[in-house]
């Protein structure tokens, strides 16, 4: 007979950390029934091999990497979520907590002064027990969470819920794989009231670009799908390059064509922080330019990306009404963390995007750029695309206007 038992995501994974180390998972079972647990999940049909197993743990081998399993009883089931979760820093203000109540907290376990656990099957119940609320996954990471909770300051963060539309993705036009009609058509399935179908503009450093001859028929079949998708708001828009030279790749008459104009810098040129900082500005004067997508341009594990002044970048986002990309695409997660804290922090408005180029990646990296939102303390009320359509076009009308 099967046991069934859910496994859950922990350590950096779960807090959405852009660089995560091997795949954790937790399990919670009866002691009597966690060696069948275990037998289950070593012959699971992507293991290849059994590292090791302690009793509390099993590690693997598997097709795609290491993972490992942590096992609890579901007594302890909220203890040890909130300990393999962590961070180290974040369990580290916990255990201090702890101590100053007369208890221990070791292993995924909250024990009392003899050494007795107590029991916490939830993770709710854990904090309560520490005189503290429920603190989201994605702010552990000993950044002031632990005070934040302790005097009621935690933000309400943004939810996969809360996005109404999704600002950036590409088609056929440049190097997206589906076509506009496919996109829309999956962004409908997923509820969206709204898209920006958003293709490289002529001279992006991308496979394929849109070239300024093709806009007008890349218009004409916006239009068409626009008829076959009544259901749903579509807006044309580009990701137009911000070049070495500080120019846009598309004019201003050009661009004053599009619904809503997103402004990436992709080629460093080799030139120096002050100079890329000087592209981005000269971008966000443009009074059709409407965001500055994954300002870093940082691509996690591979390259940190640029080490702009972010302070006058936010000031001028600022003064100037332009918005800043949270980017949900694996190969940016940008604006992660601090980042993205400091710019709301500062009162950038944030859009929060996919970046895809494949409509069975929509929700998924919907999801990673919510999730990297959320490190980031960023609520409902600081994005763009958690309001509704008409939000969005009064955010580019403003700007168009100079007001």
């Amino acid at each position: 007979m099967g046991l069934p038992c859910r496994l859950t995501p922990v350590g950096s994974l779960r807090r959405f950390a852009p660089l995560g180390g091997e795949v954790c998972l937790l399990a919670a079972a009866p002691s009597d029934r966690q060696f069948d647990l275990v037998e289950a999940f070593s012959h699971l049909p992507l293991v290849a091999s059994v590292i090791g197993w302690n009793g509390s743990a099993v590690s693997v081998v598997t097709t795609r990497g290491e993972a490992t399993l942590y096992l609890t009883t579901p007594e302890q089931a909220g203890s040890a979520m909130v300990w393999h979760t962590g961070s180290t820093g974040h369990t580290g203000k916990l255990q201090e907590r702890a101590r100053h109540r007369g208890f221990t907290f070791l292993d995924g376990t909250l024990a009392d002064s003899r050494g007795a656990a107590i029991a916490a099957p939830t993770e709710d119940e854990l904090y309560r027990l520490l005189d503290l609320p429920y603190i989201p996954p994605e702010l552990r990471e000993d950044a002031g969470e632990v005070d934040a909770a302790e005097s009621g300051d935690l933000p309400r963060l943004v939810s996969d819920l809360n996005i109404r539309g999704d600002l950036h993705m590409h088609s056929t036009w440049s190097d997206g794989r589906d076509s506009i009609g496919d996109m829309v058509q999956a962004a409908t399935q997923l509820g969206y009231e709204y898209v920006a179908i958003t293709d490289h503009s002529e001279r992006a450093p991308s496979s394929r670009s849109l070239a300024a001859r093709e806009v007008q028929r890349q218009a004409q079949e916006i239009d068409v799908v626009r008829q076959q998708f009544p259901g749903i708001h579509l807006l044309w828009g580009t990701e137009v390059e911000i070049m070495r030279d500080g120019s846009l790749d598309f004019d201003d008459d050009l661009l004053s064509r599009f619904d809503i104009v997103l402004a990436s810098l992709h080629d460093s040129g080799g030139q120096a922080p002050e100079q890329l900082l000087d592209r981005c500005l000269g971008a966000m004067a443009n009074p059709f330019v409407n965001v500055i997508t994954h300002p870093a341009n940082r691509s996690p594990g591979y390259s940190e990306g640029y080490a702009l002044d972010f302070d006058r970048l936010f000031a001028a986002a600022v003064a100037t009404g332009t918005a800043l990309e949270i980017d949900g695409a694996p190969g940016h997660l940008d604006m992660d963390g601090e980042l993205a804290r400091r710019a709301v922090t500062a009162g950038v408005t944030v859009v929060i995007d996919s970046d895809c180029h494949r409509l069975d990646a929509l929700a998924r990296q919907m999801h990673f750029g919510v999730g990297t939102a959320r490190r980031g303390w960023v609520e409902p009320r600081h994005v763009l695309n958690a309001g509704d359509v008409n939000a969005v076009r009064d955010f580019v009308a403003r700007k168009r206007a100079g007001r």
